[in-house]
């Protein structure tokens, strides 16, 4: 027997899928097209793109979206920039792995929040 609202979690999940590809798709169209006119601008490692497309893979649409808006907002000639890995991302892990980095160096997140 079905637990009430079960059935509400498959078009639920189905559909923050699609809006998790659908921001991706945006965001590679962005990197494909616009990006290349522009040249490189971005003061971060990653890319604030590529830092929006790997949030939203890591976390999903919601929260992932959430961080790539906070980091998009960091971008600005006032913010020194740096090393920002998502957390809990590929990026992260590979910052982490690198043994010329200071932990400070892949962290600037904790830093910012006096954490």
């Amino acid at each position: 027997m079905l637990r009430p609202l079960t059935w509400l979690r498959y078009p639920l999940s189905l559909s923050a899928r699609g809006l998790s590809l659908l921001m991706i798709g945006l965001l590679k169209a962005y990197q494909y097209l616009i990006s290349p006119l522009l040249g490189p601008r971005c003061r971060f490692w990653p890319s604030c793109s590529n830092y929006a497309v790997e949030a939203i893979q890591v976390h999903g649409s919601f929260k992932g979206g959430w961080l790539a808006l906070k980091r998009i907002v960091k971008c600005h000639p006032g913010h020194p920039g740096g090393m920002d890995p998502v957390p809990g991302g590929p990026s992260e892990r590979l910052c982490r792995d690198d043994p010329e980095l200071d932990e400070h160096c892949c962290r600037p997140n904790e830093l910012d929040s006096g954490q």
